[in-house]
């Protein structure tokens, strides 16, 4: 079993950054692909971006290309999301989430562990 835990959210003006980090619990971390989804005020959970096993590879929605980069560190069981040139419409609550798949998936379904979620909130 996999626990995670993100952290690094809070509150920061448009055009700021934040870095978001996933800590995982567990031997089998470099096992599992990670993904990052996130939930806007009154709105559905949302597929954001994806890194694999080994961070070789990496994905973004294209609402983030270029914004948010993803990277992770085997050895301390963590991901994490670099968040730059933030923007209103990016308030939300970010889950980071594993995945067995080996390659990308973007279907929460696909994703057996999840984090509790750290509030992200831009100020205009």
């Amino acid at each position: 079993q996999v626990q995670l835990v993100e952290s690094g959210g809070g509150l920061v003006q448009a055009g700021g950054s934040l870095r978001l980090s996933c800590v995982a619990s567990g031997r089998t971390f470099s096992s599992y692909a990670v993904g990052w989804f996130r939930r806007p005020p009154g709105k559905e959970r949302e597929f954001v971006a994806f890194i694999s096993r080994s961070g070789g590879s990496t994905y973004y929605v294209d609402s983030v290309k270029g914004q948010f980069t993803l990277s992770r560190d085997n050895a301390k069981n963590t991901v994490y999301l670099q968040m730059n040139i933030l923007k209103p419409e990016d308030t939300a609550v970010y889950y980071c989430a594993t995945t067995s798949a080996g390659t990308l998936t973007t279907r929460p379904t696909q994703y057996n562990y999840w984090g509790q979620g750290t509030q992200v909130t831009v100020s205009s």
